[in-house]
């Protein structure tokens, strides 16, 4: 997993081509740590073809309101630098985000 911040997240997301799949995530949210194990079993599962990364929207606030993040938790999908895809609040579930990964990793 790649810990992403407000000084790499334009260069690790949304320059970087391929597929990534980005957690933002809250200090406090107790959702977001109730699911962090799950994206770091995903992250062993898909990661030969699919970057896992995260970014703690505490610490980048004005990055996050940018990418339209306004509830947590968000596990979003981005393809050479554009969102095509996220679970957000009561859909970030395990099942979701699993058939979201999937259908962006056998591509």
């Amino acid at each position: 997993m790649v810990e992403l911040t407000k000084d790499n997240f334009q260069s690790e997301v949304l320059e970087a081509e391929g597929t990534i799949l980005v957690d933002f995530f809250g200090d406090g949210c107790v959702p977001c740590a109730a699911l962090m194990p799950t994206i770091h079993e995903y992250a062993e599962t898909y990661g030969d073809k699919i970057k896992f990364t995260s970014l703690n929207t505490t610490k980048a606030r004005r990055l996050a309101i940018g990418q339209k993040i306004l509830g947590l938790p968000v596990i979003a999908i981005y393809q050479n630098g554009a969102k095509v895809e996220e679970c957000v609040k009561e859909d970030a579930t395990p099942e979701n985000i699993k058939a979201m990964i999937e259908k962006y990793y056998n591509k």
